[in-house]
C-alpha cells in the first residue's frame, strides 16, 4: 500500500478542500512512488522549520496545478525522513529533485522566487529527455 498524505500549509487546516496538489511521501512510500514511478516526478525535500520552504510552498502549489497531468509533485519532510535526505545528498532545504522513470534528471537547491522560475526549474530537465 502506498503511504502518502495530502499536506496543507500550517495556517490552513482546510487546505485540501482548496485543491492542494502536493502530497507528502515517506521513506515507506518513496521507493514505490518515485524510484519505481513512471514519467516525470518532482520531489521537494523540505522542512516545516525552514522559512524558505514555507515561502515556496504556495508557489509550488500553483506550479503543481499547472503541470498536473504531465508531472507529479511530492514533498519529503527531511526532519522526519532524514535517511532519504542523506540518500539523495540533500545539503539544504528546499531542494527540488526531478526524477524521470526513477532516475534523477535534475535538481535545484534553494528557493526560486516566483512561479515562472519554479516552473522552468521543474520542467526543463524533462524537455531534453
Amino acid at each position: 500500500m502506498i503511504e502518502e498524505q495530502r499536506i496543507a500549509p500550517h495556517d490552513s487546516p482546510s487546505a485540501e478542500s482548496k485543491g492542494e496538489r502536493l502530497r507528502m511521501l515517506t521513506s515507506a512510500s518513496f521507493d514505490q512512488v518515485v524510484l519505481r514511478g513512471e514519467g516525470p516526478i518532482v520531489v521537494e525535500f523540505m522542512s516545516y522549520g525552514c522559512a524558505h520552504c514555507r515561502a515556496i510552498e504556495p508557489i509550488l502549489q500553483r506550479v503543481a496545478a499547472m503541470v498536473e497531468g504531465k508531472e507529479q509533485v511530492f514533498q519529503v519532510n527531511v526532519a522526519v525522513d532524514e535517511g532519504l535526505a542523506q540518500d539523495f545528498a540533500i545539503a539544504g532545504t528546499p531542494t527540488l529533485v526531478m526524477f524521470l522513470n526513477g532516475q534523477e534528471a535534475g535538481r535545484v537547491e534553494g528557493a526560486p522566487p516566483n512561479v515562472s522560475s519554479v516552473l522552468r526549474s521543474i520542467t526543463q530537465p524533462f524537455e531534453r529527455k
